[in-house]
Protein backbone atom coordinates (compact mmCIF):
# COMPACT_ATOMS: atom_id res chain seq x y z
CA UNK A 1 0.00 0.00 0.00
CA UNK A 2 1.42 3.45 -1.04
CA UNK A 3 1.96 5.85 1.35
CA UNK A 4 1.96 9.96 0.76
CA UNK A 5 3.11 12.29 2.92
CA UNK A 6 1.54 16.30 1.81
CA UNK A 7 3.55 18.72 3.68
CA UNK A 8 0.73 21.39 3.86
CA UNK A 9 1.83 24.83 3.28
CA UNK A 10 1.68 25.64 6.87
CA UNK A 11 4.27 23.10 7.43
CA UNK A 12 2.01 20.39 8.63
CA UNK A 13 2.28 16.92 7.53
CA UNK A 14 -0.13 14.62 6.40
CA UNK A 15 0.55 10.99 5.58
CA UNK A 16 -2.50 8.62 4.28
CA UNK A 17 -2.02 5.31 2.46
CA UNK A 18 -4.64 3.67 -0.13
CA UNK A 19 -4.51 0.44 -1.46
CA UNK A 20 -3.64 0.23 -5.20
CA UNK A 21 -7.07 -0.36 -7.66
CA UNK A 22 -8.99 0.17 -4.66
CA UNK A 23 -9.35 3.85 -4.72
CA UNK A 24 -12.93 5.40 -5.35
CA UNK A 25 -12.53 8.06 -7.85
CA UNK A 26 -14.85 10.96 -8.93
CA UNK A 27 -13.30 12.26 -11.97
CA UNK A 28 -11.11 14.73 -10.96
CA UNK A 29 -7.81 14.02 -12.05
CA UNK A 30 -6.27 10.98 -13.32
CA UNK A 31 -7.11 8.06 -11.05
CA UNK A 32 -4.45 7.40 -7.93
CA UNK A 33 -3.42 10.57 -8.49
CA UNK A 34 -2.11 13.12 -5.76
CA UNK A 35 -5.32 14.91 -6.56
CA UNK A 36 -7.66 11.72 -5.84
CA UNK A 37 -5.70 10.48 -2.95
CA UNK A 38 -6.00 14.44 -1.60
CA UNK A 39 -9.78 14.30 -2.34
CA UNK A 40 -10.58 10.84 -1.04
CA UNK A 41 -8.70 11.80 1.98
CA UNK A 42 -9.87 15.42 2.89
CA UNK A 43 -6.92 17.09 2.22
CA UNK A 44 -7.48 20.63 0.38
CA UNK A 45 -5.23 20.43 -3.01
CA UNK A 46 -6.72 23.17 -5.38
CA UNK A 47 -7.69 21.72 -8.71
CA UNK A 48 -9.50 25.43 -10.77
CA UNK A 49 -9.95 23.20 -13.52
CA UNK A 50 -11.24 20.33 -12.27
CA UNK A 51 -8.22 17.73 -12.66
CA UNK A 52 -8.05 18.42 -16.44
CA UNK A 53 -4.52 19.60 -16.94
CA UNK A 54 -5.49 22.72 -17.68
CA UNK A 55 -3.99 25.13 -15.04
CA UNK A 56 -1.57 24.86 -12.27
CA UNK A 57 -3.40 25.04 -9.29
CA UNK A 58 -2.56 21.20 -8.17
CA UNK A 59 1.17 22.43 -8.36
CA UNK A 60 2.99 19.90 -6.02
CA UNK A 61 6.97 19.81 -4.92
CA UNK A 62 8.12 15.84 -4.89
CA UNK A 63 10.42 16.10 -1.91
CA UNK A 64 10.88 11.99 -2.62
CA UNK A 65 9.91 8.92 -3.98
CA UNK A 66 10.01 10.49 -7.56
CA UNK A 67 11.17 6.95 -8.47
CA UNK A 68 7.39 5.84 -7.81
CA UNK A 69 4.98 8.24 -10.17
CA UNK A 70 4.04 7.85 -13.05
CA UNK A 71 6.31 9.49 -16.29
CA UNK A 72 5.47 13.29 -16.91
CA UNK A 73 3.78 13.57 -20.28
CA UNK A 74 4.18 16.11 -22.72
CA UNK A 75 0.83 18.16 -21.92
CA UNK A 76 1.86 18.06 -18.12
CA UNK A 77 5.40 18.92 -18.50
CA UNK A 78 4.01 22.57 -21.32
CA UNK A 79 1.84 23.05 -18.48
CA UNK A 80 4.55 23.05 -15.63
CA UNK A 81 6.23 26.10 -17.56
CA UNK A 82 3.83 28.43 -16.52
CA UNK A 83 3.42 26.96 -12.63
CA UNK A 84 4.08 29.60 -9.83
CA UNK A 85 8.10 28.86 -8.07
CA UNK A 86 8.45 26.31 -10.61
CA UNK A 87 11.10 23.22 -9.53
CA UNK A 88 12.83 20.51 -10.80
CA UNK A 89 10.80 18.25 -8.67
CA UNK A 90 7.62 19.89 -9.53
CA UNK A 91 4.84 17.58 -11.00
CA UNK A 92 0.76 18.63 -11.39
CA UNK A 93 -0.98 16.46 -8.58
CA UNK A 94 -3.55 15.88 -11.10
CA UNK A 95 -1.57 13.66 -13.40
CA UNK A 96 0.84 11.99 -11.27
CA UNK A 97 -0.12 8.79 -10.31
CA UNK A 98 1.48 7.37 -7.12
CA UNK A 99 2.52 3.88 -7.42
CA UNK A 100 4.80 3.68 -4.13
CA UNK A 101 5.59 5.94 -0.94
CA UNK A 102 6.17 10.09 -1.79
CA UNK A 103 6.31 12.80 -0.20
CA UNK A 104 4.76 16.01 -1.47
CA UNK A 105 4.85 19.51 -0.46
CA UNK A 106 2.43 21.92 -1.38
CA UNK A 107 4.13 25.15 -2.91
CA UNK A 108 3.53 28.54 -1.04
CA UNK A 109 1.68 30.09 -3.62
CA UNK A 110 0.01 28.45 -6.77
CA UNK A 111 -1.61 30.59 -10.20
CA UNK A 112 -5.02 30.82 -10.10
CA UNK A 113 -5.80 32.74 -13.29
CA UNK A 114 -9.40 32.41 -12.77
CA UNK A 115 -9.63 33.85 -8.98
CA UNK A 116 -7.07 36.42 -10.04
CA UNK A 117 -8.99 37.56 -13.02
CA UNK A 118 -6.56 37.01 -16.00
CA UNK A 119 -5.22 34.56 -18.17
CA UNK A 120 -8.83 32.78 -18.52
CA UNK A 121 -12.05 34.26 -19.30
CA UNK A 122 -15.44 32.64 -19.06
CA UNK A 123 -18.74 33.19 -20.48
CA UNK A 124 -19.34 36.53 -22.64
CA UNK A 125 -15.77 38.66 -21.88
CA UNK A 126 -15.81 42.39 -22.16
CA UNK A 127 -13.47 44.25 -24.55
CA UNK A 128 -10.61 45.84 -22.15
CA UNK A 129 -11.57 49.10 -22.96
CA UNK A 130 -15.15 48.35 -21.28
CA UNK A 131 -13.92 46.58 -18.65
CA UNK A 132 -11.75 49.70 -17.17
CA UNK A 133 -14.77 51.61 -17.64
CA UNK A 134 -17.15 49.43 -15.90
CA UNK A 135 -14.56 48.73 -13.06
CA UNK A 136 -14.21 52.76 -12.93
CA UNK A 137 -17.86 53.72 -12.73
CA UNK A 138 -18.58 51.17 -9.50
Amino acid sequence: MPKVTFILRDKTRRTVEFEQGSLPFDGHGLPESFLNVALENGIPLEHACGGSCACTTCHLIIREGMQNLSEMEENEADRLDTAWDLTTSSRLGCQAVIHGDVVAEFPMYTRNYVQEGGGIQLGNPQPVEEKKEAEVGS
